[in-house]
């Protein structure tokens, strides 16, 4: 392209990798079935980051730098452009026909409230049971003879 500047150049092809790297089974994996039907789907966590800079100098005979620009293409430029991409597995979504969908996390830490809500039934039926435990004691305790 004629009126393209060489930074330009360097940009496009950077993002464009960048593109063909990422797809939605970069976040969401390709899902894996177990031998008694349950689904397993990785989700991970995507960060990107994308850098480009260059220079252009334009010397005149004596060696001095001018602000003439009319010809940027003819200018000697030096350039580059970097990228990268960082992928951390978080959590696996285990969909089971015995228990249903679970999230799995793997950063127990940042994820105690989901933690806490899971639990929450099953320590609901231990409370329940010990104090009808407890109740059945007392009532054994208050009907028995006293000697």
């Amino acid at each position: 392209m004629a009126g393209e500047h060489p930074i330009q150049g360097l940009m496009k092809t950077a993002m464009e990798n960048l593109k063909e790297m990422v797809d939605v089974n970069t976040i969401v994996g390709e899902p894996v079935e177990t031998p008694d039907g349950s689904v397993i789907l990785p989700i991970s966590k995507v960060g990107f980051g994308f850098a480009a800079g260059g220079s252009q100098f334009n010397f005149d005979v004596e060696g001095k730098t001018t602000s003439d620009q009319s010809n940027l293409n003819e200018i000697p430029f030096g350039g580059g452009s970097g990228g990268g991409i960082s992928i951390t597995p978080v959590a696996f979504l285990v969909v089971s026909k015995t228990s249903g969908v679970q999230l799995l996390p793997l950063d127990s830490q940042t994820h105690i409230y989901e933690r806490i809500i899971d639990l929450a039934p099953q320590v609901m039926d231990k409370l329940q049971n010990a104090l009808k435990k407890n109740t059945n004691q007392q009532n054994n305790e208050n009907t028995q003879p006293i000697m």
